[in-house]
This record gives C-alpha cells, sequence and structure tokens, in this order.
C-alpha cells in the first residue's frame, strides 16, 4: 500500500488532538478528519441567525456549534469543530479518584499507571485554579453551602484550562468587556488573551483565554506536518493490504463530495456516540469489520449528570459571570447519601441577553420567536426550539426555568442573577446500550439508538438532587427542581462514556489496555467511548490521559 499518511485520526477532541500531537512528535505522517468546522472568535453562535445547531442527518446543510442527540428519555449534547469538545466544555481538568479504577478496568490500568499523563495534560493545557482575587459569587456560595452543611472538608477549588491575568478584579470600569483582556502568544504560537469572566465558556471564548485543543495539542500537532481537515465526515472504514482505507464525506456548500484516504493505523477518537456508531456501521451493515466483539455498544453511560436550579430571593449569584464551573463538593467516596457523586457550581452563558438585543421589549421578544421560527422553518429533525435546545443542553438551567427567563429578559439586563444552577455528576449504573435500529418512518435506514433505563440510576440522581436541596436551604434557597425530571425521568448529559469498553478480552470489551480493536491490529479507539464505567467527575482530562498513553504504546 502506498499512502501519503501513517496514521488517520478521526476526530480532534481529548482523544484525537492529544493523539495526533504526540504521534507528529515522533515524526509519524498523520491527517486528522473532522467533521465540524474551523471555528475562531469572530465566527462563534451569538445571535439568533447564527449557526448553533449540527444535524447529523444533515450536516452539509447544518454544521453548527452544537450536536444535540435525542434518545427518547436521555438527550446527548456533544461539540461539532476542531477542537471537539473542547469548544463546549466547562475548562476543568480534573483527575479521576482513585477508586474509579478499582474494577471494570483492565488490570494494567491504574491510577498509578496514568498519573504521569495526567501531569502531562495539566501541563498541556495550562491547568490552574480561579485566582484568589477573582472568586465568583458562586464560589462563595458554594463554599459557604459546604460549610454550613458539615461538609467543609469536602470543598475544594477545581483546575481549570483558562489563562487568568493576576491584575484582573471585579471592581474594573465594564469588567467583562474585552479590552481587560491581556493577549500573549503561547508556546505553540497561537495568539490568546486573559479571562475577564464574561461568561460564556460554553458557546466560545471571544478573548481566547479558554485553552481549548485547537490552542495546543492541535496546534503542537501541526507544527509537526500534522493535516488536519475540517468538515470531513467518516462513513466507514475497511481493512485493505498494510492498513485500512478510511471512507470520509466532504461537506462543502451543501453538499457531500465523497472521498477516501489509506494509513497503516486508524485513531477513531469521534467521542462515544460518534466512534461507536461508526464501528457498528461497520460490523453489522457494511460488513468491513465483522469480527468486532459483540460487546460493542455496551455499557454506555450519562456519567449521572444533572442541573438543579436553586432559587435564591435576596442574594445576587450571577451565573452569567465568571468560568462557567470553579468549585466542587466532592461525594465520590461514598460515605454519604450510599451513592458517589461530585457537586460543582454550575455557569451559563448569558445567551438570552445576546438574543435580547436593545431594540425595546417588543424588539427583544420578536428576536427570541424568530430564532423558533427559523429552525422550524428548516425542519431541523433532531432539536426542537432553539431556547429548548440550549436548555435541555446545560446551557440554561432547566427546560422550565426557560420560560421564567425569557418573560424576565424583558425587563432586567441579568435575568438570572438571583439563580444558582447547581451542577452535579455521578457514578450511575453504565448499563445503556447503543445499536442501530430501523426508523419508523423511514424502515429502510438504520440509525443510533440507545436502549436505556433509569431504573437503576435513579438512586444517584435522587442522591444529588437531595444534596442540591440540602446545600440551598443552608444558604437561604430554594431549589427547582426540573420538570423534565419531575415528571419524565428525562435526562441530557455533555458527558457521554462507553460503547466500545477498554476490556481484557473480546468477551467484556472492545478495546484491550493499550485502545486497539480486538481482532483489527492497527485500528484503534482513544476517546470517552473506551472508558468501562461512570467516572462521576468531569472526564475530559482522563480521556485525554488516556490517550496520551495510547500514543506512547502505539508500535513506531
Amino acid at each position: 500500500m502506498s499512502a501519503a499518511f501513517d496514521v488517520i485520526v478521526v476526530g480532534s477532541g481529548f482523544g484525537g488532538s492529544v493523539v495526533a500531537c504526540r504521534l507528529a512528535q515522533r515524526g509519524v505522517r498523520v491527517l486528522v478528519l473532522e467533521r465540524g468546522r474551523w471555528w475562531h472568535p469572530a465566527d462563534y453562535p451569538r445571535s439568533a441567525r447564527d449557526p448553533w445547531i449540527w444535524d447529523q442527518r444533515q450536516p452539509e446543510r447544518y454544521s453548527g456549534w452544537i450536536d444535540l442527540r435525542w434518545f427518547g428519555r436521555m438527550a446527548v449534547a456533544q461539540g461539532a469543530g476542531v477542537g471537539g469538545g473542547s469548544l463546549i466544555y466547562a475548562n476543568v481538568v480534573v483527575d479521576a479518584n482513585p477508586s474509579a479504577f478499582a474494577s471494570g478496568w483492565p488490570a494494567e490500568i491504574t491510577f498509578d499507571e496514568l498519573r504521569p499523563y495526567y501531569e502531562r495534560v495539566a501541563r498541556m493545557l495550562g491547568a490552574q485554579p480561579l485566582p484568589e482575587g477573582q472568586l465568583t459569587a458562586r464560589f462563595r456560595l458554594t463554599r459557604e453551602a459546604a460549610e454550613r452543611a458539615g461538609f467543609g472538608a469536602r470543598f475544594r477549588a477545581l483546575p481549570l484550562a483558562v489563562t487568568f491575568d493576576p491584575a484582573w478584579h471585579y471592581e474594573l470600569q465594564d469588567p467583562f468587556s474585552g479590552k481587560h483582556s491581556k493577549v500573549w502568544v503561547n508556546e505553540h504560537g497561537q495568539t490568546q488573551g486573559t479571562c475577564v469572566h464574561c461568561g460564556n465558556c460554553d458557546i466560545g471564548c471571544q478573548v481566547r483565554a479558554k485553552n481549548t485543543l485547537d490552542l495546543n495539542y492541535l496546534a503542537a500537532a501541526q507544527s509537526k506536518g500534522a493535516e488536519v481537515r475540517p468538515l470531513h465526515l467518516v462513513r466507514s472504514i475497511a481493512p485493505v493490504t498494510g492498513g485500512y482505507r478510511v471512507f470520509f464525506d466532504r461537506l462543502e456548500r451543501g453538499r457531500r463530495i465523497a472521498g477516501s484516504e489509506t494509513a497503516g493505523a486508524v485513531v477513531l477518537a469521534a467521542g462515544s456516540l460518534g466512534s461507536t456508531e461508526l464501528l457498528l456501521r461497520c460490523r453489522d451493515q457494511y460488513r468491513t469489520l465483522p469480527e468486532i466483539s459483540p460487546f460493542l455498544g455496551c455499557n454506555w453511560s450519562s456519567n449521572g449528570d444533572f442541573l438543579t436550579p436553586a432559587v435564591y430571593e435576596n442574594r445576587a449569584v450571577s451565573p452569567t459571570q465568571g468560568p462557567t464551573i470553579t468549585c466542587a463538593v466532592d461525594f465520590l467516596d461514598g460515605e454519604v447519601g450510599d451513592a458517589r457523586f461530585f457537586i460543582e457550581d454550575g455557569g451559563i452563558p448569558n445567551v438570552l441577553q445576546n438574543f435580547a438585543q436593545p431594540e425595546g421589549p417588543r424588539g427583544r421578544r420578536t428576536t427570541i420567536l424568530r430564532a423558533a421560527a427559523n429552525l422550524r422553518r428548516r425542519s431541523v429533525p433532531t432539536v426542537r426550539p432553539l431556547m429548548h435546545a440550549i436548555a435541555l443542553a446545560r446551557i440554561n438551567p432547566a427546560l422550565d426555568g426557560v420560560t421564567r427567563a425569557i418573560g424576565r429578559v424583558m425587563g432586567s439586563g441579568d435575568p438570572l442573577s438571583g439563580t444558582m444552577p447547581w451542577f452535579a455528576q455521578g457514578v450511575d449504573a453504565a448499563d445503556g446500550r447503543l445499536y442501530l435500529g430501523r426508523s419508523a418512518h423511514a424502515p429502510w435506514r438504520r440509525r443510533l439508538k440507545l436502549r436505556w433505563s433509569i431504573r437503576h440510576s435513579q438512586a444517584v440522581i435522587e442522591a444529588i438532587i437531595a444534596m442540591h436541596r440540602r446545600l440551598s436551604e443552608a444558604t437561604g434557597g430554594q431549589i427547582r427542581v426540573p420538570a423534565s425530571w419531575r415528571m419524565l425521568h428525562s435526562l441530557v448529559t455533555p458527558h457521554p462514556l462507553g460503547g466500545c469498553n477498554m476490556g481484557a478480552t473480546p468477551a467484556d470489551g472492545v478495546v484491550d489496555h493499550r485502545g486497539q480493536v480486538f481482532g483489527y491490529p492497527g485500528l484503534y479507539v482513544a476517546d470517552g467511548a473506551i472508558i468501562p464505567h461512570a467516572i462521576g467527575l468531569n472526564p475530559s482530562k482522563t480521556i485525554a490521559a488516556l490517550a496520551e498513553r495510547i500514543a506512547e504504546l502505539m508500535p513506531p
């Protein structure tokens, strides 16, 4: 086989960017295929007319910021673009609890084994806690709540992949203005700024204080010759002599243009849904990889994500100010409430304010309604009106809170000032299963489906809600449990895990401890799909650490 590349990496998130970087630094010829577009500050979605939505069924038409998938009572929110999940995540760079590796993993994967890789990731992402002089109202509230509820020892600041200016503070005139951001050039030659607490972490940091993967790992990979191709949606993979051929559609001007490339090795890093679906199609639909383990699709987890807004009548919380998440109260030892979970302060961008330009109440209302109308006219099949989608994607606190917020935005510059979006993750049952099924309205098509039940995970969600209530009441707040949970037991997760789990053999996993697919030498998975069960906190650092190890163990 004559190929221009040694390795093809599918996806550019916390797995793909890391693998591409480390292999390129070893002199390997790397091609990165990313389904989404390159995003730059001038392109970030802000208004109702901007490209918010990625539609997996029609990506040639809708290649926007966020991919929101609906699986009955479970919704999954994912980033779409060069940099993957780092574009929309909450900047948290935290080690998994050592107990997370006590069972369910291959024997080679332990906390001590991953420790040096965790350290590499932290250095590369510039992880640091919120400076003492820049503590947000949410940070102070969370710390106070932990202390009053008797959990002060469990409170901690979290490391964030954000660059801060020690001189910035809230008393500056117009403190959230980009004029206070100090421009600097990072070690990879990328121009960035410092944080001004604008609150837009989830929808694109316009001052580039957020250390997204396109500014570090991917930039380093490109400097060593790696090629990154955005808007390339991979459809299938087939073995060829000496390696694999990757088939894709290039998305250009509303069209799909078929193409392919070959390489000696392929690394799938398209996320829990993307990598699992691709292997399912290769095994069950195209039959190009028929020997993949029957365990494929099993042990899927939402990582116990849950958000409970609390209302404070006489206290300014201002969740739209500051980094999205800054601190946590750690209950992962399981000693409280017979469940393991991780409580965090939640921040949200002021999307409503961005939509509601100063045109008067009628103009603001028209802008919001136009956003929903535009989506309905476009008939995007995977989403509801925009504000609904944003709410379920954790960008606003809860579906039933959006209606109240829209009403309040008409007369307030900060409609959510008194709202605390308590966030959490927990160790759920990880008993979901992804598979290819037929659509009722189009039975000739097979689409990704999820078989998932709340039955064995309800206890951890209820324990999270109980702790949110306890922390809120300790500080004078009242929680508002989302109607989506109260009425339907419906959940949304930005942290899907599993589907291509690591295992000791094909009987209990899809890939081995090196990330290599059982039965297919040279085919790897390096993303959240390989994590075999919930870890109960932000998984990005663990995914990146595993990818560091996979890249190091790949043969030259």
